[in-house]
């Protein structure tokens, strides 16, 4: 993670050819709907999610450059980032326009074919937010939906921008305050709803995937990835529905009083053609599961890929890569969805 850090990290590059792909203004700035989103692959001059289209393949049909077009790349332009942290963002452009985030989770709105500076937004996160994050100030992205530009601070907040000015919308925290949590990960939205999870499992803190409503900044529902102490009562979470016949049950001794982990601080995909969303989870709080749950249990959902009702945050399915998981292999890479066909099928 992390890798070397330039100050200036944006460089575009372009074919001395003729020919700059067709314009789409489609309802000013940040106009994605989740028709566009579902159809992502059909716009490959734009990169509308998180992965390219919303089966994840970060895969772009652009065919400009190629093997014959190669030998005339040239760089178009630079432009410099006001830090020298590690960058691991992923930029979103939509119609012309780039949104990018940069360490300290800051936001920068960039006119793609020129490199010129439409708006930039600071979130201003306390240095200290800084201590709880495992792999340095990094973030890895935002989201962009009707006309708003979302991200997630490593201090724990969800901001809604506005995408034409960068002007803040609203704010929610979605973590504790002052707590062990952070966030690094990008948002998603799913049917107005933005999707967020948080890190923070090797810091003693027990994990969860949360969603708000884009125009408001409400909180939608939560769903509880490991267990919380029982003596506490039910959540008044999504997740109350299997914690006590599922999740709970694959977990022994004083786990609650470690965390749990299991924060899904990376990997969230949807799924439309189910309409069911993938969750991605992280390594258990502490790492050994001789402490964390006496060595016993599978504990769920420790580096699982969970499945859950979009609308509801309610449980579908799950699948635990690694059961009782001991050495932060994680589950939260980059989730990508395809079709695969068996012999004979």
């Amino acid at each position: 993670m992390g890798g070397r850090a330039f100050g200036v990290v944006l460089v575009a590059m372009a074919l001395a050819l003729s020919g700059c792909g067709r314009e789409a203004w489609r309802g000013g700035p940040g106009a994605i709907d989740d028709r566009r989103m579902i159809n992502a692959a059909s716009e490959p001059e734009n990169w509308l999610v998180n992965g390219g289209t919303l089966n994840g393949e970060h895969y772009s049909a652009l065919d400009q450059i190629n093997l014959d077009t190669i030998q005339n790349l040239r760089p178009a332009w630079s432009f410099d980032f006001d830090t020298t942290r590690n960058q691991e963002a992923e930029p979103i452009v939509v119609d012309g326009v780039m949104y990018v985030t940069t360490a300290w989770s800051k936001v920068y709105a960039i006119n793609a074919a020129t490199g010129e500076q439409i708006w930039f937004y600071d979130p201003e996160v306390p240095g200290e937010a800084g201590l709880m994050a495992c792999c340095d100030v990094v973030n890895r992205g935002a989201a962009v939906y009707k006309g708003r530009v979302y991200v997630a601070t490593l201090d724990g907040r969800l901001i809604a921008l506005d995408a034409a000015s960068g002007a803040l919308v609203w704010s929610t925290m979605t973590v504790e305050p002052n707590s062990n949590y952070t966030i690094t990960g990008a948002p998603r939205v799913v049917k107005d709803l933005v999707i967020i999870g948080n890190a923070g499992g090797d810091f003693g803190i027990r994990g969860y995937v949360s969603a708000y409503r884009a125009d408001t900044g409400e909180q939608a529902w939560r769903f509880y990835l490991a267990p919380g102490d029982p003596a506490a009562g039910p959540d008044n979470a999504a997740s109350d529905s299997v914690m006590e016949t599922l999740i709970r049950p694959t977990w022994a001794g004083d786990y609650w009083r470690y965390g749990g982990g299991a924060n899904a601080w990376n990997a969230i995909v949807y799924d439309p053609d189910l309409d069911q969303i993938y969750v991605g989870t992280g390594n258990g709080s502490p790492w050994d599961a001789q402490y964390r749950s006496n060595g016993e249990g599978d504990n769920l959902f420790v580096c699982s890929i969970v499945a859950l009702d979009p609308d509801t945050g309610e449980y579908i399915w799950h699948y635990q890569q690694n059961p009782q998981e001991s050495w932060d292999y994680n589950s939260v890479m980059p989730i990508i969805l395809a079709d695969l066909h068996d012999r004979g099928a």
